[in-house]
């Protein structure tokens, strides 16, 4: 394996707030332990004609106690989650408040929408007696499409570049992509990177719509998302942040800092076909880009991390770009039986989980695969814990609009 040209970008920070935990050890562990984070969702069932009744939730975290009312008030959920997430990274990281404040420290970070639940208050207070003035000044803030990234720079003091990528289920691989590049032009030194999702009936809603969401397993809510599985029946929504932070490869070796991993190769481009069904050349053909940015060889791939999500049609698009590219000789896994589809999160929380199974040598099932649909077979599906040592790991993601990503991680070397 070559490694490419051009200044290497470490990894030095990592925070989340998940279904499954919000801390490393704790996520790392019900990995491991094939734990699932969806749950049942009883306080959906007063909203007419719903079915879906299951999500991946964070609710046992006090956002409230953990962010100071001042930067809070501009925050719905999302924000808020994407700004623990980011506090967690640089924490981790060890970077000192001179260098967040300092201009050469910049972020990017996205989300599907901006609140889910604010968007649907603000609608529901404007069509009542007192129509706009029923919401508050705050109300935009929460909603406008770069809350996440701009909350959080504001909370956390950043002055240096604030990028917002919204692509839905590849905001935030985008936005690491998107921060790679700009520690690799020079443009910053360190850059914090992901996305954030909240929950709401909505956003479930929006994808039972286009015959996408789970509703067959709303009593077994731990038997869905069931992604490869013959038996699936739809995604589920989820919600949650996370964050990388991503320095210059000596900038970080000069302060001495942990190293996760670094990237090695990013790639996004778009189908240009259907604007809901995936093309499956398009998402091979990403994937060949970003093994072409790296310089390296399917043969050199350890670990595939699928961006599957348990769709009828999405499920084998992807089976079969990955089957026509690395056949069966890598394994491969869907981490969204965890913590379900966190949508604009999910290339970010998802990065993180690689990078956890890279650093302590295994791979994490796909929970709920029990016998592999027909149009998904071919490859390596790993379906119960899998010790490897792995060198380079790919994480790929797939959002509507034929948005495509795929990233590339190394082991530290």
């Amino acid at each position: 394996m070559k490694r490419f040209d051009g200044p290497r970008v470490a990894i030095t920070g990592m925070g989340l707030a998940s279904p499954i935990g919000h801390d490393l050890e704790t996520v790392a562990t019900a990995l491991r332990q094939m734990r699932s984070g969806i749950r049942a969702m009883p306080e959906w069932n007063d909203v007419p004609g719903l079915v879906t009744r299951v999500a991946g939730v964070v609710d046992d975290l006090d956002l409230t106690a953990l962010i100071p009312r001042k930067f809070r008030r501009s925050m719905g959920k999302v924000a808020a989650l994407a700004t623990y997430a980011a506090e967690r990274a640089l924490a981790d990281s060890g970077i000192d408040a001179e260098t967040v404040r300092g201009g050469r420290l910049g972020i990017a970070a996205g989300s599907t929408t901006g609140s889910a639940k604010g968007i649907y208050d603000g609608i529901v207070n404007m069509l009542g007696p007192d129509g706009y003035r029923a919401n508050k000044s705050t109300a935009f803030l929460k909603t406008m499409s770069h809350t996440c990234a701009a909350n959080v720079a504001l909370a956390l003091g950043i002055t240096g570049r604030v990028w917002s990528p919204n692509s839905a289920c590849t905001s935030g691989s985008q936005s690491i992509g998107l921060g790679f590049d700009t520690v690799r032009a020079g443009a910053q030194d360190v850059m914090v990177c992901g996305g954030a999702e909240e929950v709401h009936f909505t956003t479930a809603a929006t994808f039972e719509l286009v015959g996408a969401a789970s509703a067959r397993y709303n009593d077994r809510p731990k038997e869905t998302p069931r992604p490869f599985d013959r038996d699936r029946d739809g995604l589920v929504v989820g919600e949650g942040a996370g964050m990388l932070v991503l320095e210059r490869w000596d900038h970080a070796v000069a302060r001495k800092a942990r190293i996760y991993g670094e990237i090695l190769g990013f790639a996004t481009k778009c189908d240009g076909e259907h604007i809901t069904s995936p093309a499956a050349a398009s998402m091979a053909a990403c994937m060949r880009l970003a093994l072409d940015s790296a310089d390296v060889s399917p043969a050199d791939v350890d670990y595939i991390n699928a961006h599957a999500t348990g769709t009828d049609i999405g499920d084998p698009a992807e089976a079969q770009a990955t089957r026509e590219i690395f056949g069966d000789r890598v394994p491969i896994s869907s981490t969204k039986g965890y913590v379900g589809h966190t949508l604009g999160a999910c290339g970010a929380i998802e990065s993180i989980f690689v990078l956890l199974m890279l650093g302590r040598g295994f791979v994490a099932p796909t929970l709920n695969l029990h016998v592999v649909d027909e149009s998904c077979a071919g490859l390596w599906h790993v379906t119960e814990e899998l010790t490897r040592q792995s060198r380079l790991v790919m994480n790929n993601n797939f959002a509507f609009g034929g948005i495509n990503t795929s990233l590339l991680f190394g082991a530290p070397s």
